[in-house]
Order: C-alpha cells, then sequence, then structure tokens
C-alpha cells in the first residue's frame, strides 16, 4: 500500500521526511521500478529504504516531498502539538537537511507536500480529540525554526496522527481505541467518519472529540484523516477491513477483525 507519494522525473531527487526532523534527498534513478499496472502498484518489487538512506535507531520515514521551490511548502506536525509550514528552500548542495529545530523529547508524527496551500491540517490526539484548520493559518518559516503551536493538549496526551486533506475532496476519519499498556496489535475497537462532520476550529486551541471509549478503553492507539476510499494494512502488509462509515462525529467504535497499521487513500 502506498502511503505517500510525490510527483519527479526519472533523473530528478525526492525528499525523504524523517521523525527526526531531517529531509534526505534521495536520487530518484537509484530506485527499483515497479511495473505498470492499471490498478495499485505491486510493491514486492521494492527495495527496504534502509538500502538507500542511513536512519538512526529510532528514526523512521514520515513522508516524502518534492523539492521545488514553486511547491506551497512541507506541513510538519509533531508529537507534542507542533506544527510547521516548511519554506521549500533545500541547498542542492547538501543530501541532509534539518527541516525543524525539534525540543526535547519531540519528534515528527505526520507530514505532507502542500499541493495548493489551501488544504485543511488536522491533529488527532491519543485522548480522541480532532482539530481541523485551514493551512493559511500557518505562517510559513525557513527550515531552522521551530513552528508554532499546533494542538492545545490535555494533560498526558500526545499527537498520534497529523495529515494534510484536501477540503473538496470526500475524505473519512479513521481512529482506533485501545488500552495503555497493551500491545499494539491488542486493539478493541475502529469508527470510520466523514471528516465534514468535524468543523474547523482556529489553531492553537483543542479539538472535538472524535470516538467516544468504551468500559476497557482509555486511548487512541491509531488514527488517520485523508482523501476516500481508505484503504487499510497490517503490519505485515495484508490487507485489513474497514468499518462501515458512522455518521457520529463522537460515537464509539465496532470491533475491528484485524489490527489495522497503516491507512492510505487513493494515490494521485
Amino acid at each position: 500500500m502506498v502511503v505517500s507519494s510525490v510527483a519527479a522525473t526519472a533523473r530528478g531527487e525526492v525528499g525523504v521526511v524523517t521523525s527526526a526532523g531531517r529531509l534526505l534527498r534521495l536520487s530518484v534513478i537509484d530506485l527499483p521500478q515497479l511495473p505498470e499496472s492499471a490498478q495499485a502498484p505491486n510493491l514486492s518489487g521494492g527495495a527496504q529504504i534502509s538500502e538507500f538512506l542511513s536512519l538512526e535507531a529510532d528514526e523512521t520515514v514520515v513522508c516524502l516531498t518534492g523539492l521545488a521551490e514553486s511547491s506551497p511548502g512541507l506541513a510538519l506536525g509533531t508529537l507534542q502539538g507542533v506544527v510547521k509550514r516548511v519554506v521549500p528552500d533545500y541547498p542542492a548542495n547538501k543530501d541532509a537537511l534539518e527541516v525543524i529545530a525539534l525540543k526535547e523529547g519531540d519528534r515528527i508524527v505526520g507530514g505532507a507536500e502542500l499541493r495548493t496551500g489551501d488544504e485543511d491540517l488536522v491533529f488527532i490526539t491519543s485522548d480522541a480529540q480532532l482539530l481541523r484548520f485551514q493551512a493559511s493559518q500557518v505562517r510559513p518559516q525557513g527550515r531552522p525554526a521551530g513552528g508554532m503551536a499546533g494542538v492545545k493538549l490535555t494533560e498526558g496526551a500526545e499527537v498520534i496522527s497529523f495529515t494534510a486533506v484536501d477540503p473538496a475532496a470526500e475524505a473519512v476519519v479513521f481512529t482506533v481505541a485501545g488500552a495503555a499498556g497493551t500491545l499494539d496489535d491488542s486493539v478493541m475497537t475502529a469508527k470510520l467518519t466523514p471528516f465534514d462532520q468535524y468543523p474547523r476550529k482556529g489553531r492553537a486551541t483543542g479539538g472535538v472529540r472524535c470516538q467516544r471509549f468504551l468500559k476497557g478503553e482509555d486511548r487512541l492507539v491509531f488514527a488517520w484523516a485523508g482523501v476516500s476510499a481508505a484503504r487499510a494494512a497490517q503490519k505485515n502488509g495484508s490487507p485489513a477491513e474497514l468499518p462501515e462509515i458512522d455518521p457520529r462525529r463522537d460515537g464509539s467504535g465496532t470491533p475491528l477483525a484485524k489490527p489495522v497499521a497503516a491507512l492510505a487513500g487513493p494515490v494521485s
């Protein structure tokens, strides 16, 4: 399943954004070519990103981004609720760049290259709060800057999802509730809700509830907001079924047959 994609030429470069706030240049021509298909691409012919990039032990890939200076910028959201729009200024003579100054203990949770600058930015927190606001509320900053307040967190809560959503497209919000201290795949209930059920609010405010916890649940363990039709995958890459659409913004979830490790919308 493809969770991040950008347009590029065969001899061009793309940026790989990591959880540590780094952007690493990656040459497209060095990557394995997948066969053309009218359906979703078959990723079995791909290769591990570790074959092309050097990552730290606790560093993960968050998203891809183009490197064109004409881009509306890269949007980033962090574990501690910081949001940043990065001015697209990526010197060609550097293979690794810092795109945000992170505070101690913070890391990037999600990121996306903006297509128009009119997208909605969406934070979802571990205590089931969703905050949606316009990207235009975030002033673009240079790479050394530390961003600005994105979502107001309650004590003990943290951001588990950050995405950019086209407000003109049909989109959904997917959330999975569980209990603190359980294994990642010990999920309990999940909910799929139309994105338009969640109102826009101001940046740096609290969100609205996106799932009501049932007995034994005390946090969200997975969340995603994006364009439909959404597809889900398990840790091993096998497909996972999603629940039926629930129009209730703050309703409780339904049992999930298989644990979900990744979710994505259609590749554009």
